[in-house]
């Protein structure tokens, strides 16, 4: 499906800003480890994804599919063995191909019986039995935060205590562990983090569920409004649950656009934002957020001086290579955008090319990220669809503030 984008002259109103997707997938996977949870969760595809898996895992089924859900699919393998005695794991579209190998190499040392295809171990995986086994576990985090959070969720139910040791050259989204972790303690789940790399588990713990559990808001979906606002004249209001009680990986959106130049209010329940703004260039980190990538780009097409996107290599093995696809689509409008393995440049032009089919290589980042462009300059989407992954009313959500397309 193509979205055509007209340019936008003024943003204003307000709108419900969605829970997180990804505490929203931990709340699913912890809560049917026991007890009572009740939980206002996300509507998005990935979410209803993590619903879907957790529940059919609780019944002991044989045939799960994740779809496109990258993080159901790793926090479901290690928890195969305590549900049932053989299992195939199938996904469709960008899930194929996204790699596994790291978390299967570390399930087979630990006495798993299970292998994905071909050398990245992607979907289809098959388990064919075998327990989970504890003590001292090595597991690689230069790929992907989401294979340790699988571990810890699993390991505490195992009847000894296991030690979890992170190798490999980096950690990279170290806050989406912090996120993990967070959830375990309000289940009543302790993990002690010894070092950077060691966690300490302790075997036999309950999990005691999370009762009522209130979900925050998402601030790597907030990122595209407060994007679009800084960008053109407006006057708008995200509303959500914003407390900021439980970390989130995305919340670095906030320190960039400050950095960026941008003033916004914050308030536990709102985020207020007068736009346009005068930004600024420079050095971003995004170690810990390679999601904000796309919408990051974006930004740094009409801010002063040229934009360094640095420590972003794991970025590449995302619903998309969002380093190579990103690069791709503005070169399209006339961007001047480098890239090496691990970084991201874009010096600024005075001029971008407008009405542009951009296409969003099935990636919902991107294809947000690009409606935000097109707000700013016009463009059109091949994709929009894939918004759905992680927010549904997306465009309808943008129109209500003031997006010009069909």
């Amino acid at each position: 499906m193509i979205l055509d984008v007209k340019q936008a002259f003024v943003l204003k109103g307000q709108i419900q800003l969605p829970a997180s997707k990804s505490y929203s997938i931990r709340a699913f996977f912890v809560g049917i480890r026991g007890g009572f949870s009740g939980i206002n969760v996300s509507d998005c595809e990935d979410a209803t994804v993590a619903k879907n898996v957790s529940q059919a895992l609780k019944a002991g089924e044989k045939v799960f599919h994740v779809d496109e859900s990258g993080t159901s699919l790793r926090f479901l393998l290690p928890l195969l063995p305590f549900h049932t005695s053989h299992a195939i794991i199938k996904g469709k579209g960008t899930i194929i191909g996204r790699p596994n190998h790291h978390l299967c190499e570390t399930l087979r040392r630990q006495g798993m019986d299970i292998h994905g295809t071909g050398a990245k171990e992607s979907v289809p995986i098959i388990y064919k039995g075998g327990a989970l086994k504890s003590g001292t576990i090595k597991i690689d985090g230069t790929l992907s935060s989401q294979f340790i959070s699988a571990l810890l969720i699993a390991l505490a139910q195992l009847k000894n205590d296991s030690c979890l040791l992170i190798t490999g050259k980096e950690i990279v989204s170290a806050d989406y562990i912090v996120m993990t972790n967070q959830i375990l303690a309000k289940a009543g789940v302790h993990i002690q983090q010894l070092s950077p790399r060691r966690y300490l588990i302790k075997g036999n713990q309950e999990f005691k569920g999370l009762k009522n559990f209130m979900v925050p808001s998402d601030y790597g979906l907030a990122a595209f409004p407060m994007a679009a606002a800084s960008l053109l004249s407006s006057n708008i209001v995200l509303k959500g649950n914003l407390k900021d009680d439980l970390i989130q990986s995305d919340g670095h959106i906030l320190e960039f656009l400050k950095k960026m130049g941008v003033v916004f209010k914050k308030t536990k329940s709102s985020i207020s934002i007068q736009g346009p703004f005068n930004l600024k260039g420079g050095i971003f980190s995004l170690r810990n957020c390679p999601d904000l990538l796309p919408i990051m780009a974006v930004l740094a097409l009409f801010a002063k001086g040229q934009t360094k996107f640095v420590n972003v290599v794991h970025a590449r093995v995302k619903e998309s290579d969002r380093i190579s696809d990103v690069r791709s689509e503005l070169l399209r409008v006339g961007a001047d955008v480098k890239e090496t393995s691990t970084t991201l440049i874009i010096t600024p032009k005075g001029f971008y090319k407008t009405d542009k089919l951009l296409d969003s290589h099935h990636d919902h980042r991107l294809a947000m990220a690009w409606t935000v462009l097109g707000m700013k300059i016009g463009c059109r989407i091949k994709g929009i669809e894939s918004c759905r992954k992680s927010y549904p009313n997306f465009v309808k959500d943008m129109k209500l503030l003031g997006l010009r397309g069909h």
